[in-house]
């Protein structure tokens, strides 16, 4: 299994916010995590945890010039709060600023009232989204793209920015429902939950096998990564947590290990840890992680 790093802590409000985020993330890359992993919302308290969702791409941008190996994850990008055409020139010019290193996570969103203040009925998320994906996929592979779809009209268009890697960036689609697995095996190079036990993964491969070869692919190839969330033995935990924490309320490095290899027994390949603390204590988290932790996840890398 290879660990991320979701960069969610609670950043205090002051003027070194920026230059402490790529210190933590310039920390992972010297540290050998596999990504840096940031969310996507655009209004604020949406969530019970006190942070501050920086815009991911302009985010990972930063991070992508500070370090020299990591990978770079949306984490998740709500696809329909943007326009297919113009986020598919983003992507692609942060593939190349990059140097292939984008990792591109997207999802329907849930926000109601995100939507609200974007514009976009929250009904149509998930049309859009399978839309969207369809034609940024197409407009990384073709010189001139023509498409007629519900939100999107094309005519001998051609993405400004020509894509570093091959047909883009990989994508990791999120969501736990039917539709959302269905949009895995169809356009991910992965599948990225949130927050789940051995038990929940257990059962996300489950429904995938259900739904058999009718994307084209084997369920049995789609990668399954996800978001888990820890406090490490003693830091202390700031706001809620949207899940159960790996190695429960009073985690040691024996019970965080026993949680995730119960994960990597059941087929997840990667985890994003996503840890609710001050931003202030984040490398001190890493160095934790990275002696306690890593050396004792040795396996088979997964490829994207």
């Amino acid at each position: 299994m290879e660990l991320g790093v979701s960069l969610h802590p609670t950043w205090p409000n002051g003027d070194n916010d920026g230059a402490r985020a790529l210190s933590a993330a310039r920390r992972a890359d010297t540290l050998g995590f596999h990504h840096i992993r940031v969310g996507s919302h655009v209004l604020r308290g949406q969530l019970d945890v006190a942070s501050h969702d920086m815009d991911p791409l302009v985010f990972l941008a930063a991070v992508a010039a500070a370090t020299t190996r990591i990978r770079v994850l949306t984490g998740v990008l709500v696809l329909p709060y943007y326009h297919p055409v113009v986020l598919a020139n983003q992507v692609a010019s942060l593939d190349v600023l990059s140097a292939g290193r984008l990792l591109l996570g997207v999802g329907v969103g849930w926000d109601a009232a995100e939507f609200a203040a974007v514009g976009v009925p929250f009904g149509e998320r998930g049309a859009r989204t399978d839309e969207y994906l369809e034609v940024m996929t197409t407009m990384w592979s073709r010189e001139h793209v023509d498409y007629q779809g519900r939100f999107t009209t094309l005519r001998r268009a051609g993405v400004c920015v020509p894509v570093r890697t091959p047909g883009g960036p990989p994508i990791w689609v999120g969501g736990h429902s039917d539709a959302g697995l269905r949009r895995a095996l169809r356009f991910g190079a992965a599948w990225h939950g949130s927050g789940g036990d051995h038990v929940a993964v257990t059962r996300i491969r489950q429904r995938l096998t259900a739904f058999g070869d009718q994307f084209g692919r084997d369920p049995a190839t789609l990668p399954l990564t996800s978001v888990n969330y820890l406090v490490p033995p003693g830091l202390r935990q700031v706001g809620q947590a949207p899940g159960a924490l790996l190695g429960g309320s009073s985690p040691s490095a024996e019970s965080v290990l026993d949680d995730l290899n119960r994960l990597r027994e059941v087929g997840l390949t990667v985890s994003s840890l996503w840890m609710p603390i001050d931003g202030a204590a984040m490398n001190d988290a890493l160095d934790w992680l990275a002696e306690e932790i890593m050396p004792k996840l040795d396996g088979p890398s997964a490829r994207y």
